[in-house]
């Protein structure tokens, strides 16, 4: 039987991090199946026998590091941040402190998960082993963080090149163009899935993330500070989702088009 690969970090006695054998077993029986398999088991719920611990989706989320962004990754990427989410204080008009808590855990999740996909990230392994201890602590340290909502509204330094932070200049931000994205059935409605399914698979991770959350009618960015949305969960600026959103938007557009998938 395939064995998974291990951990990288050390105790302070200098030991290796260990899944446990539960983990470990279910591991070793679930890297055999399919990647479609692996998909569909993330809609199946707790308590069911082909649920799949978020210890083991943690472990496909980060094992999937090399491979470029299709729509295995969305899906179990997805099914992660769902499990983190459901972890975290629910959105309420009535106290705006959990619904800080709420996106400032999430954003830190997504932004150590992104640096992990870029390079081995030890500090990740203990969710690998007690998940649901980990998203407490996230939580715990959202909630100790001083000055929770200082740079809330904060936009950074304006740079027209960067496509993944910032502002962007006028020039760049029309020829981007403006699709009334949200309305994702509008565009690609009468595709078929699998059509749809593969020409988003070539999106940079990124755009896959934001059109996966456009599609589960998450709001990119809101007036009400409580309302948890796509610029708070990728910690992006407003602009820079919009503007990922209309270049996703513009080249399904044109693949679906020609007709390339």
């Amino acid at each position: 039987m395939t064995a998974p690969s291990p951990l990288r970090k050390r105790s302070l006695k200098g030991d290796l991090y260990v899944r446990s054998p539960e983990i470990g077993d279910k591991l070793r029986e679930l890297i055999t199946l399919p990647q479609g398999d692996i998909m569909v088991r993330c809609a199946v719920e707790d308590g069911d026998p082909k649920y799949i611990p978020s210890e083991c989706l943690m472990y496909f989320v980060r094992a999937n590091r090399e491979n470029t962004p299709g729509i295995y990754f969305e899906t179990i990427y997805g099914a992660l941040l769902r499990r983190v989410m459901d972890q975290l204080p629910p959105e309420d008009d009535n106290d705006i402190t959990n619904s800080e808590i709420r996106y400032e855990s999430l954003g830190s999740f997504a932004e150590t998960l992104a640096a992990d996909r870029m390079s081995y990230d030890e500090g990740l392994d203990y969710y690998e082993i007690r998940f649901k201890e980990s998203v407490a602590n996230l939580r715990k340290n959202a909630a100790r963080k001083p000055n929770r909502n200082k740079n809330r509204n904060r936009t950074l330094d304006p740079n027209p090149e960067d496509a993944e932070g910032g502002e962007f200049s006028p020039k760049i931000e029309k020829a981007a163009g403006s699709l009334d994205a949200e309305n994702f059935e509008k565009y690609f409605g009468s595709h078929d899935r699998a059509s749809l399914d593969k020409a988003i698979s070539t999106l940079p991770e990124l755009q896959i993330a934001i059109l996966e959350m456009l599609k589960n009618d998450m709001p990119i960015d809101s007036k009400n500070p409580n309302v948890f949305t796509i610029s708070k969960a990728l910690g992006k600026a407003e602009k820079t989702i919009r503007l990922q959103r209309d270049q996703a938007m513009k080249k399904l557009i044109k693949i679906l088009r020609k007709g390339e998938v």
